[in-house]
């Protein structure tokens, strides 16, 4: 097999989301200042890159995926300056800075909405998507569809002014850019790419990439929810005709003029489909986020529902193979993740939360994503194993839009039904267990109040278990799960042939306690081999060596005393020749 290397393949890339990472002006909210003064902690760890959730200048409505001016930054995080001063202090470290791309939609205080709404005939008025209303026989005015947002809306908000809805895929404070439009994606290229690469970033991750070609039919869609008016849009929506149309656009008028990285958050399609996105034949893309592993033991899309049944070890075994053979034969490249802000904690869901099993199934999952095939992901919080909100705290503590709007949909639509109150316990079970609030309480720096975000209260609540978990105790103990990811991140690069490039083969696909597989360049007889075995389960299991060679062990997150035993949540990392 020959390896082309690339720098974003071999990379290690933080997600770190600017509202929870670190305040550095007191005032509760993280900032641009904030992440300067940890880069030094994040270079240790092991990061090469930094993806910064939006930073832009926002009405917060949708925490910054709502953009009123993609060339500047929201004022609580900081200045055009401060995004400077980081590029610069980051480069200086060899790490490098990638910015959410958010071009499907703009705020509604979006300057370019502003005079779009403002008359029929303003120029910028087919830079968003427009329609008519539908009235029925009664003359009673409805939107032209029945489409449905992501977050619990009908997709259309009526407008007085002009008399006319305006399409809107998430919030209503975010309507929807219109792509068939040239003077739109020129402006877009301009304004949201061109200024910042020339700034100095890196490269971008693309927000709901697959979603800027809309079916101009605007058509019906099937009912799904019989409960529910408004009905989910994806096949109008996703993966649209001229979707790959416009990506090759944005290559050939902006990314191919840097040395740059781009990763499309691209869900809802084939890997047939897929592959279109990232085939470096094709040039759209570098890589995009494969949503298999995340899924595992979810329903479906834009429910925060309990899953019926807990997911198995075999659907998680399958769902990473997924992800790991999706490039295979191809001349396209993967991307490896647990956890980003739109997901759970990957502990909570995948890991123990028994405190005697903690920190140690914590290292299991770190060793299992530290040797998968493709870009590595990390989510802030992630490498001290944070882990999901308590159960106990009330709805009203959840803060993020997805949440409020799906369950203040759910009580309308339920909120009479004679077993409310049983259904109302499942549906704050599933919101508990899935929403997207778990992943954006502040980082937990240290034992101290607040734990060390900020010295005052922060915009959310922090995480109860601080003083368990946080980065100071875990800095100075050498067996933690910080300096076990640190560890971790060394090996990967140290075998990176058989880790970051090499083959993936599930050896044990039906055993639902411990999971096998190996790892390898050629073929599966190939030597050498890295052959990776993990005990997920709090009950011991037999070590089996199942393939032939000679083992050394690379890495463990126990020190192995019983080489013919894993004991509960333990791993093992050999290389065998």
């Amino acid at each position: 097999m020959t390896i082309s290397y690339t720098w974003w393949k071999d990379a290690t890339v933080y997600q770190i989301w600017p509202a929870s990472f670190k305040d550095s002006n007191g005032d509760g909210l993280g900032d641009i200042p904030g992440i300067i003064s940890k880069l030094d902690y994040l270079k240790n760890l092991g990061v090469d890159v930094i993806w910064m959730s939006p930073m832009y200048d926002s009405p917060q409505d949708d925490m910054g995926y709502d953009i009123s001016d993609y060339k500047k930054v929201y004022p609580k995080y900081g200045t055009v300056d401060d995004m400077k001063v980081l590029l610069d202090e980051a480069h200086s470290r060899g790490i490098k800075l990638v910015l959410d791309l958010v071009v499907n939609h703009t705020s509604s205080e979006h300057r370019w909405f502003k005079e779009s709404r403002s008359s029929l005939d303003n120029d910028k008025r087919d830079w968003y998507v427009w329609k008519k209303p539908k009235y029925d026989a009664e003359g009673n005015r409805h939107p032209p569809n029945n489409w449905s947002t992501h977050f619990s809306e009908p997709a259309w908000t009526y407008d007085e002014t002009t008399d006319e809805y305006y399409l809107h895929l998430f919030a209503k404070s975010q309507p929807d850019l219109n792509w068939e439009n040239p003077a739109t994606r020129n402006a877009i290229y301009d304004e949201a790419m061109s200024f910042w690469f020339e700034l100095g970033v890196d490269g971008f991750r693309i927000d709901v990439a697959n979603m800027y070609s809309k079916d101009q039919r605007f058509l019906d869609v099937p009912i799904v929810f019989p409960d529910q008016s408004f009905q989910p849009c994806m096949q109008y929506t996703h993966n649209g005709p001229r979707i790959h149309e416009f990506h090759k656009e944005m290559f050939e008028k902006v990314t191919s003029k840097y040395d740059a990285m781009t990763v499309g958050e691209v869900a809802f399609c084939s890997r047939e489909d897929a592959l279109k996105y990232v085939s470096a034949k094709e040039k759209e893309m570098s890589m995009i986020f494969l949503f298999d592993v995340v899924d595992v033991g979810t329903v479906h899309a834009n429910r925060l529902e309990k899953p019926a049944n807990p997911w198995k070890l075999s659907e998680l075994k399958q769902a990473v193979e997924n992800q790991c053979e999706f490039i295979k034969g191809t001349d396209a490249w993967s991307t490896v993740f647990f956890e980003n802000h739109d997901q759970p904690r990957s502990i909570s869901k995948f890991g123990s939360l028994n405190p005697k099993y903690n920190f140690k199934s914590a290292k299991l999952l770190a060793m299992l994503q530290t040797a998968l095939t493709g870009t590595l992901y990390i989510y802030q919080g992630q490498e001290i194993a944070m882990a999901n909100l308590p159960a106990s705290w009330s709805i009203d503590e959840y803060l993020d839009i997805m949440t409020i709007n799906y369950y203040r949909n759910w009580v309308e639509i339920h909120g009479k039904d004679a077993d409310f109150e049983e259904q109302k316990k499942v549906i704050l079970e599933g919101i508990n267990m899935l929403a997207r609030d778990h992943a954006r309480s502040p980082v937990q720096w240290d034992a101290s109040e607040y734990a060390g975000f900020s010295p005052v209260a922060p915009w959310t609540r922090v995480n109860d278990n601080y003083k368990e978990i946080n980065v100071e105790s875990q800095l100075n103990d050498p067996n933690s799960v910080l300096h076990f990811w640190a560890k971790s991140l060394k090996v990967r690069k140290e075998h990176k042939d058989l880790l970051i490039y090499g083959a993936y083969k599930t050896l044990d696909q039906d055993n639902e306690q411990v999971y096998s597989f190996i790892k390898y360049q050629n073929d599966e007889t190939s030597s050498p081999k890295a052959f990776v075995t993990l005990n997920f389960s709090d009950e011991p299991a037999k070590f089996e060596r199942l393939v032939e060679g000679q083992y050394t062990l690379v890495n463990s997150n126990v020190d192995v005393q019983d080489e013919a035993t894993l004991s509960p949540y333990e791993g093992r990392l050999y290389i065998v020749d």
